[in-house]
């Protein structure tokens, strides 16, 4: 008996190997919460729809919000097989973000913005070159004042405030894993 006890302690995994009945990991390293992430990287935001719907609400309030749009618009480009779907996308994109008459003009270099008459044949990275200038404009100008704005931090307490204090018994059903493993 005792042999058996000590047996299953020197196989004790670590924290990081164990996982709750449902798959999950229950070591200490939980999954970081939303705020946590977007605060990590811009890339990390734009990833996540609820993200994008927080800092397009932002730019909203600061008469930027074509600069994500205009980022999405690509990303959804870029995913295009169908060439005709693709100049259907490529000209709505031109007339949009691009052209001097568009509804919400990109800030992007003047020597950059293209000619019309390459929407006649698009490929899928047309626009990467506008969209790395607007990716950068937001990573290095509005994203840094979105982790600061009251919308971000508001969400981030409101998260912290959810969390609670760990269940006991949970903690109980994890320390017994561990020994009974």
């Amino acid at each position: 008996m005792f042999n058996r006890a000590v047996s299953r302690l020197s196989r004790k995994r670590p924290p990081s190997d164990i996982h709750d009945s449902d798959g999950s990991s229950s070591s200490s390293h939980q999954n970081p919460k939303s705020a946590d992430k977007w605060a990590a990287s811009l890339e990390n935001l734009l990833e996540d729809p609820e993200g994008v719907k927080r800092f397009r609400e932002f730019l909203k309030k600061e008469f930027s919000e074509e600069n994500v749009l205009f980022w999405l618009a690509c990303e959804d480009f870029k995913k295009t097989q169908d060439k005709k779907q693709m100049q259907e996308k490529a000209k709505e994109i031109y007339m949009t973000f691009l052209s001097s008459k568009a509804s919400s003009q990109v800030n992007v270099e003047g020597q950059s913005r293209l000619n019309e008459t390459i929407l006649e044949e698009p490929h899928p990275l047309m626009f990467q070159k506008l969209q790395d200038q607007i990716f950068n404009l937001m990573k290095y100008d509005s994203y840094s004042r979105f982790l600061k704005s009251d919308l971000f931090l508001k969400h981030k307490r409101t998260e912290e405030e959810d969390e609670g204090p760990p269940d006991a018994q949970t903690a109980a059903k994890r320390a017994s894993r561990i020994y009974n493993t």
